[in-house]
C-alpha cells in the first residue's frame, strides 16, 4: 500500500472543472484519480523523451562502442548459410 503525503493545489476555470468532473465520472474514477492519472501519464510521456545518464555510464558506453566486436559463433555460421529468400 502506498502512503500519500503530497498535495497539489491549483485554480482552474469553472468550465474546466466541470469537464474534468464529467470525464472522471464517465471513467468511473474519482476526480483526484482522473486528474492524477492524466498528469502522471503526461509526465511519463515528457520524461520518456529525455534520457539522463551519469557521466560514468556514458563514458563506459563510449568505451564499449570503441571496442572491436566479439564474434558470436552461431551468428557467424548463420551469416555463411545460403539464404532462402533474396531481395529483388
Amino acid at each position: 500500500m502506498t502512503t500519500t503525503a503530497g498535495r497539489l493545489n491549483f485554480r482552474i476555470s469553472p468550465d474546466a472543472e466541470q469537464r474534468l468532473r464529467v470525464a472522471a465520472e464517465a471513467s468511473d474514477q474519482t476526480l483526484t484519480d482522473f486528474v492524477l492519472g492524466a498528469a502522471e501519464a503526461r509526465a511519463e510521456e515528457v520524461l520518456a523523451t529525455r534520457t539522463v545518464v551519469t557521466s560514468d555510464y556514458f563514458d563506459r558506453l563510449l568505451s564499449a562502442l570503441d571496442d572491436p566486436p566479439t564474434p558470436i559463433p552461431e551468428l557467424v555460421r548463420a551469416a555463411r548459410r545460403d539464404r532462402r529468400f533474396t531481395q529483388r
